[in-house]
């Protein structure tokens, strides 16, 4: 059991190095996401979990992974979005946004593209997943951020936010990257 693990994860870890390491997926890191976790470690949550379950339930587990690692690629911290530009819908718009971020960068499957798009189902009433491994999707990232907001401490966001702010600003360029 403990060999099949290693294998599973040696192969999860092939499915996803090209995004994990990809300048703009790596920007994820600047963003505070649930609690003390950064987007890029919720991404990397999401996208390890969908490839156990969808490779245990004998589905496209490439394609889950890759997707749950982009699921997030809004490249913006929404605890401050809404103040910034008055959109107070992020749970309900950033789908939209990560997958055509997702589009510029990467070639994107049609499960890679619906679980990017229909992650945040039911908030997004009318989007609902049309794969299995979108389903998954769904569960997982409400598992993962219910988890990672559970560990929640208390910190200087004041100051966290302010570094991170400048960190922004000098790698902003990355954002602009054709491909």
């Amino acid at each position: 059991m403990l060999e099949l693990r290693r294998d599973w994860n040696e192969e999860f870890n092939d499915c996803i190095k090209d995004l994990a390491s990809h300048p703009v997926v790596l920007r994820m890191k600047l963003y505070p996401h649930h609690g003390k976790t950064n987007c890029y470690q919720h991404c990397m949550h999401v996208a390890y979990y969908n490839y156990q379950w969808c490779r245990f339930l004998k589905l496209d587990a490439r394609s889950a992974a890759r997707g749950g690692m982009l699921h997030d690629l809004f490249l913006y911290d929404w605890h401050t979005h809404a103040k910034k530009t008055g959109d107070r819908f992020h749970g309900m718009t950033h789908p939209k946004e990560a997958l055509k971020n997702a589009e510029k960068f990467f070639e994107l499957n049609k499960t890679e593209k619906d679980i990017i798009r229909s992650h945040m189902w039911p908030v997004t009433l009318f989007t609902l997943p049309h794969t299995k491994e979108g389903w998954i999707t769904t569960i997982t990232d409400k598992y993962c951020g219910s988890c990672e907001t559970s560990r929640r401490e208390n910190v200087d966001t004041t100051r966290i936010r302010r570094d991170l702010s400048r960190v922004v600003e000098r790698f902003s360029y990355l954002a602009d990257i054709k491909r």
